[in-house]
């Protein structure tokens, strides 16, 4: 074994304790959350030594990165999640590869999506992302549409051809009334996503918590978390 595979695999056993304790604690099954582990920085070989160990569902957050290293592991049986914010003009690519976009934010993306799936002949799973830091009709710092506008944009994916909702995703905020509250943003979410279900019964997708929050995640209801640094390592300073 190698010394980078045992390192993961010692990573991933921690970070799979404590979503089963979090899951135990909350009451859940462990069955009930996913854990997408974010490759973003590191190569391709790391995706192969994590699929070795049992993943199968990676996530990145820059195209010009995920479509080489997606085209790389092809032969690998992995679901890959696209979870950085999205210019429209990186779409068609996105759509070659991704099986999960979760940060679509607005509606000239929905539609720039929509027609990159239909030209690719494929079916793309797309996460509302939420910004519970933005006022109404505003964006959030870290991308995200506000939540006055969320049934907008949910109806708008689950009626694009080429698309399928899957449910909605957010990042803890850094500012505003939840700053420093994760649960309580997570909880925010998923009520959130309780009222999108009730027009949109499978959308029912929570992909909120990172190596740093996860357990409040899993506690506010999360059925997807995204971890990096905790599967992977600390990534090195750029500049």
């Amino acid at each position: 074994m190698t010394e980078r595979r045992t390192e993961l695999a010692e990573n991933l056993a921690r970070v799979e304790e404590r979503i089963a304790s979090a899951c135990a604690a909350a009451g859940r099954g462990r069955e009930e959350v996913t854990l997408i582990v974010v490759t973003k920085t590191y190569p391709a070989s790391d995706v192969r030594l994590l699929h070795e160990l049992g993943v199968r569902h990676v996530a990145e957050n820059k195209d010009q990165e995920a479509a080489p290293k997606a085209a790389a592991c092809s032969d690998l049986s992995l679901d890959w999640h696209f979870v950085g914010q999205l210019q429209t003009n990186k779409a068609r690519s996105v759509a070659g590869y991704a099986h999960v976009v979760q940060s679509v934010d607005r509606l000239k993306l929905v539609s720039a999506l929509s027609a990159a799936a239909v030209r690719a002949g494929r079916e793309l799973g797309c996460l509302v992302q939420v910004a519970l830091d933005a006022e109404a009709g505003a964006a959030g710092d870290r991308g995200g549409v506000a939540p006055d506008g969320i049934e907008e944009l949910a109806a708008a994916v689950d009626g694009a051809p080429g698309l399928r909702l899957g449910g909605l995703m957010a990042v803890a905020p850094l500012s505003g009334p939840f700053a420093g509250r994760q649960q309580a943003a997570f909880e925010r979410l998923r009520e959130f996503s309780s009222r999108v279900r009730a027009n949109h019964p499978a959308a029912n997708m929570v992909s909120a918590g990172m190596s740093g929050d996860l357990e409040q995640a899993v506690t506010a209801g999360a059925t997807h978390v995204r971890v990096g640094t905790a599967v992977l390592g600390v990534r090195p300073r750029l500049g």
